[in-house]
């Protein structure tokens, strides 16, 4: 699995970060996601497929479903 996140479309909703702490984080200077892992391992892609859906500005994609 490999990850595209878009800073510029995410509202900082923190959707992600609360579906998968260990994969995504918050900027603390503007709140927007900040992507810990862009090629999750297995066991993570329950929870990223999850935030992808959740992220309410749709700045996180699913590239690559290996």
């Amino acid at each position: 699995m490999e990850l595209r996140v878009d800073r510029e479309r995410c509202i900082g909703a923190g959707m992600c970060v609360l579906t998968a702490p260990g994969v995504f984080d918050q900027d603390t200077a503007d709140g927007r996601v900040v992507p810990l892992d862009l090629t999750p391992a297995p066991e993570r892609e329950h929870a990223v497929r999850e935030a992808t859906e959740v992220c309410p500005s749709g700045a996180i994609t699913i590239v690559s479903g290996d």
